[in-house]
């Protein structure tokens, strides 16, 4: 089956390189000339534009879209457009918010087009281990394209689905991420207390092996964090600067307005923007106020 594919990087360059060798033929357009040629090299085939990728695709058209949400997606669905068929299939397989995704279902539809948003995890691991995919959209576009998905999954009958109607793919992988978040954030909290515990001389890397197996804590996270901790035990050469991509705010903003109580993914948020604060202005407002009524110590640079 063929499969146009919009945005090399490196999830959607291993997503190809993942469907090639399940016998799939990826055509592929960035605007990176390297990422088209490195798309080349592993035997599908890279174009310069976006009407090369329309040409090359035969029959129904099927294209996955890979690129930053917002206007980057708005953008290329309306740069496709005119070079679509009526039944064509687009797939948002980014990390948009899913009202956009719901907005782009009826606008892609009202022209005779087709629409699913596919939630996809699996991040620099997916090549080896499979994409963890949540679809949402139509029937009859998730059934055209089950053997992308079955392909690009752990296997067959595992790690994807039809969760619900458009929208709903990147919704629950909105909800995903929130979770992966909370997830995180308790693993980053208890080792930093076993950290701190000196007088018991922990070995870190020792304990997230141990954990691995049989505990109730045991997951692929653990498995990541136990090897990254294996090749940097002391944390060497790292920021306390940790990046969010949307989601979690999203999960935050969906939560209120469902009254939904959701403090550890929130608070995870929370801790994320704080990381990139230097010299943060709220502790210090703390320290004085403790001055102020108890006449604790500052501590001053």
């Amino acid at each position: 089956m063929q499969l146009g594919m919009i945005g090399l990087g490196k999830m959607g360059g291993n997503m190809a390189e993942r469907l090639h060798l399940g016998g799939h033929q990826v055509v592929g357009f960035d605007f990176s000339a390297e990422a088209v040629r490195r798309l080349t090299s592993s035997g599908n085939l890279g174009v310069s534009s976006l009407e090369d990728l329309a040409k090359n695709l035969k029959g129904r058209k099927a294209i996955w879209i890979m690129v930053p949400q917002g206007q980057p997606v708005d953008d290329t669905i309306a740069n496709l457009e005119p070079l679509l068929n009526k039944g064509d299939i687009l797939i948002d397989g980014g990390n948009s918010n899913y009202k956009d995704s719901q907005r782009h279902y009826k606008e892609v539809t009202a022209k005779g087009f087709q629409f699913i948003d596919v939630g996809t995890s699996g991040g620099v691991w997916g090549l080896k281990e499979g994409y963890s995919m949540m679809i949402g959209g139509d029937k009859d576009p998730v059934e055209f394209l089950r053997p992308i998905f079955e392909t690009l999954a752990p296997a067959k009958d595992k790690g994807w689905g039809h969760v619900g109607p458009a929208g709903a793919g990147h919704f629950v992988k909105m909800v995903h991420n929130g979770i992966e978040y909370g997830m995180m954030q308790a693993f980053a909290e208890g080792f930093t207390i076993m950290d701190r515990k000196e007088e018991l001389h922990l070995d870190l890397a020792q304990i997230a092996q141990v954990w691995r197996y049989g505990s109730v804590v045991r997951s692929w996270l653990l498995d990541l964090t136990a090897d990254a901790l294996s090749k940097n035990p002391e944390l060497e050469g790292l920021e306390a600067y940790v990046a969010d991509s949307g989601e979690g705010r999203w999960t935050v903003y969906e939560a209120i307005d469902l009254n939904v109580s959701a403090p550890v993914i929130t608070e995870s948020l929370i801790r994320r923007i704080r990381s990139r604060e230097e010299n943060n202005f709220t502790d210090r407002m703390l320290a004085i106020m403790r001055n102020a009524f108890g006449g604790h110590a500052v501590k001053t640079d």
